[in-house]
């Protein structure tokens, strides 16, 4: 475990790293300053859906989301995945498969997550890209192995039905909900 990334990401600072889908640009979803500069660095409209990477389906208390029994069966489906899920019109959560990174979401809490490029441009594939994109305005960058080079899926969760906003890896189970 990088202890650096985690003394930055607990201060308010932002990261590059690679998360279970792409390189994400990081920070503390509940801290103001991290998400206002992840705005600012993005350059993106402010009514997009930030994802939100949890350690568990416990995190959502913190953002005041309460789950139906028919809602836990469908996250039960797609959790841990490459699968994000809206709530609301503003954020989208994620519980990421890999045990290391949702230890890292302990230690840290839930970071906001949103592919490391522009607004309207390329994902960086590398640190080198993300470098290029955002220079030392970044408080640190991470580089490692990603695993699937792609956003996640995208699906909107309301009073039982499913509404997929962004395709990507979904279960094949899913439709028996």
């Amino acid at each position: 475990m990088d202890k650096n990334l985690i003394k930055i990401l607990k201060a308010g600072g932002v990261a590059v790293m690679p998360t279970d889908t792409i390189y994400g640009l990081v920070g503390q979803a509940l801290n103001r300053k991290a998400v206002k500069k992840i705005n600012q660095l993005k350059a993106r409209p402010t009514n997009k859906h930030y994802i939100v990477l949890i350690s568990s389906v416990n995190d959502l208390k913190k953002f005041g989301v309460k789950l139906s029994p028919q809602t836990k069966k469908t996250l039960n489906l797609v959790w841990p995945g490459p699968v994000s899920v809206a709530f609301s019109n503003k954020m989208a959560f994620r519980l990421p498969r890999p045990a290391k990174l949702r230890a890292l979401l302990k230690l840290t809490s839930p970071l906001i997550a949103t592919s490391a490029n522009l607004a309207g441009e390329k994902p960086a594939q590398t640190i080198t890209e993300a470098k290029k994109y955002f220079g030392p305005k970044v408080d640190y960058y991470l580089a490692g192995k990603v695993k699937m080079g792609q956003p996640s899926a995208l699906i909107y969760l309301h009073q039982g039905l499913i509404k997929v906003l962004r395709p990507g890896q979904l279960p094949k189970n899913l439709d028996r909900l």
